[in-house]
């Protein structure tokens, strides 16, 4: 059976992915599991962009095929801020949230917003496929839900009357931006990696 690698260390994005593959006739690891510790820096003009450069990172350092994503909370009020730099607000994932809503103390709620996500899948050659997901919602003022990462616990799901971390996991893998992204990017990841 051939391996998938998850390009990444963040805990909770690694239980998303592999509930989301965990059917697939591929058999997953992470870096933490083959002893690869390796940083890219996230640099691109965009979500592809930067999925990209890090899914062709790890494949080529593993020698595995390899996905990886890059996701980002745009809001409206802040003209689409943070965007890009999501994760580089601050230090740590409270720390982040509180930033959020100090940027966002003067502008009049609803505080409309939302995810989005690239996801790339790179073989260790170089091949390439990207693939995207958003999910729309608003930003609450004040954390709800013990779940999720991030911004999750701020981050109202549109059409629900749940924040991101108020969901069970297999709720957000229905709904979440990163779930559309992988669930886009399956059919490409069952031919590819299958034949190679």
């Amino acid at each position: 059976m051939q391996r998938l690698l998850l390009a990444t260390t963040n805990p909770g994005k690694l239980e998303e992915l592999r509930a989301l593959l965990a059917r697939l006739p591929v058999q997953l690891t992470d870096p933490g599991a083959i002893g690869l510790d390796l940083e890219v820096e996230e640099d691109g003009a965009d979500y592809a962009a930067n999925a990209t450069t890090k899914a062709a990172a790890f494949a080529q350092a593993s020698g595995l095929w390899s996905l990886a994503d890059d996701t980002g909370l745009e809001v409206d009020a802040l003209g689409g801020a943070p965007g890009l730099h999501s994760r580089r607000v601050a230090g740590s994932d409270p720390e982040r949230r509180q930033r959020l809503l100090t940027l966002l103390a003067p502008y009049p709620r609803p505080w409309t917003a939302v995810f989005r996500c690239a996801v790339a899948l790179a073989s260790p050659d170089g091949t390439v496929a990207v693939a995207h997901g958003e999910c729309p919602g608003e930003i609450l003022p004040a954390a709800r839900g013990t779940g999720g990462f991030g911004y999750d616990p701020l981050f109202l799901v549109e059409g629900t009357s749940q924040t991101m971390a108020e969901l069970s996991l297999e709720e957000k893998n229905r709904v979440s931006h990163r779930a559309r992204a992988v669930r886009a990017i399956i059919p490409e990841i069952v031919a590819r990696v299958q034949l190679s």
